[in-house]
């Protein structure tokens, strides 16, 4: 029997050893004899500033009768994915190697189906040259970009782990990424994360595994179009020309494929409009944040924050925070411009850098199934041309957003901008409603955190991709509601939100599609 130690509080200096023995000794102090002790989770509880210390939790196996306490319970049981062998009819075919697509073909491939794996952009070594051009240069690869090509949207991003879902299956994505080359601890703690530099390395060797279990990976390999007879998928065009003939089609397309959502429009799969977020990212500098959550406390993780305003119509909230990270341009269109937040696995930039963004309805934007994607490239064109049309992205100080004035310098955080920037009025490339909303926030902000929006921090936009702006129906079998055989997933289907939960939705179509 398995049971968890809790409550387990740590100096901050201290080491992994020190969390055994603690768990040992709560376990001898109950009577109990155990072995094979593992740090199950770590959190830190920074509440009280003067008394900053870590807390966790650890397993350990035990035949002993247990009375069950705040300090010691049984470990309730964790599913584990176990796929059995089966032949399925046809080989099946995943649409996108983001981690929804990457986990579909991995489970199918254990199952011994292995899928053909269509991937518009590079392998992800090939995908990070084209995507430091274009900071440099502003030359744009429209198929291996931030948003496309190995890896995902994620793959440039902090490598986020944590998510809302509680689908225990989460739990087989880190163990997944872990085999792959992952740290460790992102098994155990409270908010795990890989870091985009450790990320492309596990992506590859993800990669090779799939290749190695007999998946048909195929590169620069877009699809054009989806083929449909009587109700039902027979196949994909490949770029313009190839046919592939399928049964089963799982779509991981990522919430930016809008070439793809035309095509499925264009099909009459049912799709509906749903809403998303639109905003900016804020710098602060990465010492700010630490204060504000540690004190003068040194020798902890760089800290992270989460804030939300609720208006009387909208709400305003930070999403994707990256500590000591960077704004990166994330666009994938020419003539538009969206950003996106980055760091690598030990987050020592200068610079914390989160998205602030209000929420966006579908009766904000045009009617019709793509009228979120358009008012997103609306914005986008606009904060293209506003920052100077070369890519630059536009930003402004806060407090200068909120006082309606321009910036003519820069004061105390120097922006940390992939593509570079230049001074603008953010309320230029800004729908009314978001800017009067992000106002009200920045103002809720700064009376409950000081410092939050004054001080120099940065304004930079704008952040339009926080998720997919439709939603393709699917039933209980997970298959669209009226194209047998197609299996929208993920991000882009509109049933996910980041790595974890694109991951688990990858494994669900997966199941599906071998109908276990």
């Amino acid at each position: 029997m398995q049971i968890v130690i809790n409550n387990i509080k740590l100096p901050i200096k201290h080491n992994n050893d020190m969390v055994i023995t603690a768990a040992r000794e709560i376990v001898r102090s109950n009577c109990i004899s155990a072995k094979n002790y593992k740090i199950y989770k770590q959190s830190i509880d920074a509440r009280r500033k003067n008394n900053i210390h870590y807390v966790y939790s650890v397993t350990a196996e035990t035949s002993d009768k247990i009375t069950e306490s705040k300090d010691i319970a049984i470990l309730k049981a964790v599913s584990d994915l176990d796929v059995t062998k089966k032949t399925i009819k046809g080989r099946p075919v995943v649409v996108g190697m983001g981690p929804c697509g990457l986990f579909a073909a991995y489970v199918l491939a254990l199952s011994g189906n292995p899928p053909i794996v269509l991937e518009r952009g590079k392998p992800v070594a090939e995908r990070e040259e084209l995507v430091n051009k274009f900071w440099r240069t502003g030359e744009l690869d429209k198929n291996s970009n931030i948003q496309f090509g190995e890896g995902g949207a994620g793959t440039f991003s902090d490598g986020k782990l944590n998510t809302r879902i509680s689908d225990p299956r989460q739990r087989f994505v880190l163990k997944t990424f872990t085999d792959f080359g992952a740290p460790e601890d992102i098994m155990y703690k409270a908010k795990p994360h890989i870091g985009t530099d450790e990320l492309k390395k596990v992506i590859k060797n993800m990669r090779n595994k799939l290749i190695e279990l007999g998946c048909d990976i195929r590169f620069d390999s877009c699809v054009t179009d989806i083929i449909i007879e009587d109700n039902r998928i027979s196949g994909v065009e490949v770029n313009g020309g190839e046919v592939i003939t399928c049964n089963d089609l799982i779509m991981a397309i990522g919430h930016s494929s809008r070439d793809t959502y035309e095509i499925i429009t264009r099909h009459r799969v049912a799709v509906e409009p749903k809403p998303f977020a639109v905003g900016v990212r804020i710098e602060h500098s990465q010492k700010f944040i630490d204060r504000l959550q540690y004190g003068r406390i040194e020798g902890l993780p760089p800290a992270d924050y989460r804030v939300v305003y609720n208006g009387k119509d909208r709400s305003c909230y930070s999403f994707c925070m990256c500590p000591g990270g960077t704004v990166v341009n994330a666009s994938s269109e020419d003539g538009m411009l969206t950003v996106n937040g980055m760091s690598e696995h030990l987050r020592d930039g200068e610079n914390a850098n989160s998205a602030l963004v209000v929420s966006v309805r579908p009766s904000d934007f045009e009617k019709g199934l793509l009228g979120g994607v358009e008012f997103q490239r609306k914005y986008e064109r606009l904060a293209f041309k506003l920052g100077g049309g070369d890519n630059r992205a536009p930003v402004q100080l806060a407090e200068d957003f909120i006082k309606d004035m321009p910036s003519h310098q820069i004061r105390d955080v120097a922006p940390k901008v992939t593509s570079g920037y230049t001074l603008a009025e953010l309320k230029n490339c800004l729908p009314i409603f978001v800017c009067d909303t992000l106002k009200e926030g920045l103002c809720d902000f700064e009376r409950r955190i000081h410092g939050f929006s004054t001080g120099g921090a940065v304004l930079t936009g704008i952040e339009a991709r926080t998720s997919a702006p439709i939603r393709i129906l699917r039933n209980e079998n997970l298959q669209s509601i009226n194209v047998a055989g197609l299996y929208p997933s993920g991000e882009g289907a509109g049933y996910a939100g980041g790595i974890v939960s694109a991951a688990v939705d990858g494994i669900k179509s997966a199941l599906a599609v071998l109908a276990i």
